[in-house]
């Protein structure tokens, strides 16, 4: 599985950054970074659903997807086009990320700015914060409860929101049990890397209304967008459709329905 491969070479980043780096230092290095943007008031008033528009250089399924990078450009065109907020994913081995695409992408834009990795250890909270991320991604099934738990809590000791990550009931259960108040709905099976909408079709009605949901993965058109609008998503997190486009703020105005 993917997955278990992704955390476990995470473990190695990660073991490789307490070596060089001081938590403390990386701590105080988070509590003198700019004040975070509102990343869940940003995709609760936006349009709906409101758009989080991705950053990403290149995945395991796909390869890489977009060799000519310009982070600010994109970032641009993406608050042009519409997005309330951007995703940029800063895993390095397999998906080709940095934080400093992080960094680049807040600093050419207003949006808020979520820090797309495999979060698993208290330490990449500092980091991501130290970067500027005014929220990250939290993704159940790469976590045990109490980490969930605290990773939740050590984010919102910063002032980051957190997206917390589901791919079936399961998962779903555990984050409900919790106080997270983002749900992302992956529809990606990470065992198969098959993508399907009906994940949200399926999953959508067991979460509460006082809980914003996204709806994240294999979302390449407005017709898509509009499936997902009537099952009541409050957010749509695109990546590929918008990274592989010649024209991502065109792209971005389609899937929003604006001319």
């Amino acid at each position: 599985m993917i997955l278990d491969e992704i955390i476990a070479q995470k473990r190695v980043t990660i073991d490789q950054v307490k070596r060089t780096h001081s938590v403390s230092n990386l701590r105080k290095s988070a509590g003198l970074a700019p004040t975070p943007r509102d990343f869940q008031r940003a995709i609760r008033n936006g349009s709906q659903p409101a758009v989080i528009a991705e950053i990403k250089k290149a995945s395991p399924s796909a390869g890489v997807i977009r060799p000519d990078l310009d982070i600010e450009a994109l970032a641009r065109s993406y608050e042009k086009g519409g997005a309330t907020a951007i995703s940029v994913i800063t895993e390095q081995t397999f998906f080709l990320g940095k934080l400093e695409y992080l960094q680049k992408a807040r600093e050419a834009c207003r949006l808020p700015v979520l820090c797309k990795d495999f979060i698993i250890d208290p330490i990449q909270v500092f980091a991501a914060r130290a970067a500027g991320a005014d929220a990250l991604l939290l993704i159940a099934a790469a976590l045990d409860q109490d980490s969930l738990v605290n990773l939740l809590a050590t984010s919102r000791s910063l002032g980051m929101a957190c997206l917390v990550e589901v791919h079936n009931e399961a998962e779903l259960a555990r984050v409900l049990s919790t106080d997270a108040r983002i749900i992302g709905i992956n529809n990606r099976n990470l065992q198969t890397f098959e993508v399907r909408l009906e994940t949200t079709l399926e999953l959508r009605p067991l979460i509460p209304g006082d809980r914003l949901v996204v709806s994240e993965s294999g979302i390449r058109d407005r017709g898509d967008v509009e499936s997902l609008a009537a099952l009541g998503v409050n957010a749509i997190l695109v990546g590929t459709s918008l990274m592989r486009s010649h024209d991502p703020e065109k792209k971005l105005r389609e899937l929003r329905g604006v001319a």
